[in-house]
């Protein structure tokens, strides 16, 4: 540390103050780097979620019924006591009404490191996959996202390329996100009826492209949580 000169101060107290700003100079600095090895620590591992959505009130054919919240609630905290997830581990997923926020909230009662991605800015994104199911989904919503890190496509990837869906895209992004790590440390969780979905970029195609990286895949089949 290079020290400077001690000054005298009219008050006489010059070399013992410029010693205390050094020591506080240090403990910052010190502090700074501790901070810094913590945030780029690579975690113990990943759990990457996928589920479907509570339903909209005008749903004609129930696949997620409002009512069942509790059964997936349940499933999802079971599952992962099951695999040991804990603060140690990073919980990624979206950040729609229904599977994905209480996944994000089981995660964050482990105080797992939640990372939460949306394919369209947070007031489009809201009135498509939160906001219409009424309840209280907005403010868990915003809940979840105080404690988590929220990535948005259209910010951090840009805009859509010509033939590219934006549903379709959040789910690589995703992926590949969850992989950075390794793809032997991360595990795919889907909360999934079996079937294709509304359109594109749902539960069966994330469970698709999760296949081709990881074998540690845990299906919540929702046919038989409901019976």
């Amino acid at each position: 540390m290079i020290r400077t000169p001690h000054a005298r101060s009219a008050t006489g107290n010059g070399p013992i103050l410029r010693d205390v700003f050094d020591l506080l100079a240090v403990a910052a600095l010190s502090e700074a780097v501790v901070s810094a090895d913590q945030i780029v620590k690579p975690p113990r591992g990943v759990v990457l979620f996928s589920g479907h959505m509570i339903d909209d009130p005008k749903r004609r054919i129930p696949r997620f019924p409002p009512e069942k919240e509790s059964v997936a609630a349940g499933a999802i905290a079971n599952l992962l006591t099951r695999i040991g997830a804990a603060s140690r581990d990073v919980a990624i997923c979206g950040g729609a009404c229904g599977g994905d926020l209480l996944f994000a909230e089981t995660c964050l009662e482990r105080d797992m490191r939640l990372e939460i991605y949306i394919p369209f800015d947070e007031p489009r994104f809201l009135a498509n996959s939160v906001d219409f199911a009424g309840g209280n989904w907005h403010e868990r919503y915003l809940a979840a996202k105080a404690k988590a890190t929220l990535h948005v496509a259209p910010n951090e990837l840009g805009p859509l390329g010509e033939d590219e869906n934006a549903y379709e895209r959040n789910n690589r992004w995703m992926l590949d996100s969850a992989t950075r790590f390794g793809s032997d440390n991360m595990t795919f969780i889907c909360l999934w009826n079996g079937q294709g979905g509304d359109g594109p970029g749902g539960a069966q195609h994330l469970m698709e492209e999760a296949r081709r990286k990881t074998s540690r895949i845990y299906w919540l089949d929702i046919r038989k949580l409901w019976d």
